[in-house]
C-alpha cells in the first residue's frame, strides 16, 4: 500500500482535534490528529502501546510524563507504553501530526 501526500488528508474540527485512520493493520496502526490553533489532545497512558508522533505541519508542544518539548515540523516523539503522553497547538497555525502505534486499536 502506498499513501501518497498524507498531510493533504487532514481534517479540522472547530470544536476538538480532528483524527484520520491512513492504515490500520493487524499489528501496527497509523493515523494523523489534526489540530487546529488552541487545541489539544489531552496527556494518557497506553499501558500496551507504543507511539510514534511525526510532526507533518506547524509547531507545537509535545507532552512526555511530566515534561513539554518544544516541536516542529520534521520532528518525531516517542512515547514508550506506560509513559503519560499528549500534545498542544499554542498556534497560531494549524498542526497535523502522523501518529503510528502498536499495538492498533481494539475496536
Amino acid at each position: 500500500m502506498v499513501i501518497r501526500d498524507i498531510a493533504s488528508r487532514a481534517e479540522f474540527l472547530p470544536d476538538r482535534m480532528g483524527k484520520v485512520t491512513l492504515a490500520s493493520g493487524e499489528r501496527l496502526f497509523a493515523g494523523l490528529n489534526c489540530l487546529l490553533p488552541g487545541q489539544e489532545h489531552a496527556a494518557h497512558v497506553h499501558s500496551n502501546q507504543d507511539k510514534l508522533y511525526f510532526i507533518l505541519a506547524g509547531q507545537g508542544e509535545a507532552i512526555l510524563g511530566e515534561e513539554a518539548h518544544a516541536v516542529g515540523e520534521g520532528d518525531l516523539v516517542l512515547a514508550p507504553a506506560g509513559l503519560p503522553h499528549g500534545l498542544k497547538n499554542p498556534g497560531p497555525g494549524v498542526m497535523v501530526v502522523m501518529v503510528v502505534f502498536a499495538p492498533p486499536p481494539r475496536q
